[in-house]
């Protein structure tokens, strides 16, 4: 490893009774070892699982300086600073970003230009609300793939004035969503999506959304849909086809 020039790491790790990586960890753990190391590109996740043990998070700026002190000074992150059900999130991240996935984002994203990602994943325990839809729209501008897991509600109902729009994405994941995330994106009232062709949905949601297939809230989103991914077996409606018209 002496003679690594170049490192690119996509890490993500689950630890248990544990705390987040910081940038003096990964230097005493394996940097060290690298000492004509320039270029050091990197994306880390960590999420924590602390049942049985108390531990003092750092905080996001602890973090940063870790970073700041090993000589890495372009990067931004977003970290949980309290558990929530002994759980919390870290995402630490070389910037500009150069990956074309971003896992497992949080409520706490602080913003940025990510010109090269494709694919989004969404992980949190606590709501997405519309105006971070709004923003990822604005800095994820070719995004083309999103995942959404999150069970918890939206606290707030209200929606942007204008209409936000993912004029690339063209696949859809909110099966582990809460009702609340495929109202918002797939009524064209709230979230345009021109090219959406796929979509991945539980049964239960889709059929309250329409109201049976029946509204045309969604109608226009829907019948888009070429793939409909749903993981229980059903016994279609009779207006079902109607209002997935293209599949």
């Amino acid at each position: 490893m002496s003679n690594i020039e170049e490192l690119t790491l996509f890490l993500s790790i689950l630890r248990n009774e544990s705390t987040y990586i910081v940038g003096t960890q990964l230097y005493n753990d394996f940097l060290v070892y690298m000492p004509r190391l320039n270029k050091f590109t990197f994306s880390i996740h960590t999420q924590i699982n602390n049942n049985d043990i108390d531990i003092d998070l750092p905080s996001a700026n602890d973090i940063l300086n870790s970073f700041t002190k090993i000589g890495y000074r372009q990067v931004d992150l977003y970290a949980d600073d309290k558990l929530t059900n002994n759980t919390g999130y870290c995402h630490v991240y070389s910037f500009p970003y150069h990956f074309d996935n971003f896992m497992f984002m949080t409520n706490r994203f602080p913003g940025g230009i990510f010109n090269t990602v494709r694919l989004l994943v969404m992980l949190d325990v606590h709501p997405f609300e519309n105006d971070l839809f709004k923003i990822i729209s604005q800095n994820f501008p070719l995004l083309q793939r999103l995942s959404i897991d999150n069970r918890e509600p939206q606290k707030t109902k209200q929606h942007s004035s204008t209409i936000i729009t993912f004029p690339h994405l063209y696949k859809l994941d909110v099966r582990k969503a809460h009702i609340d995330y495929a109202v918002e994106f797939l009524f064209d009232k709230n979230i345009s999506l021109p090219r959406l062709t796929y979509l991945f949905i539980e049964y239960d949601t889709l059929a309250t959304i329409t109201e049976g297939f029946t509204n045309d809230a969604a109608r226009r989103t829907c019948a888009q849909i070429k793939t409909l991914l749903i993981t229980e077996p059903i016994v279609r409606p009779e207006n079902f086809l109607s209002y997935f018209s293209s599949l």
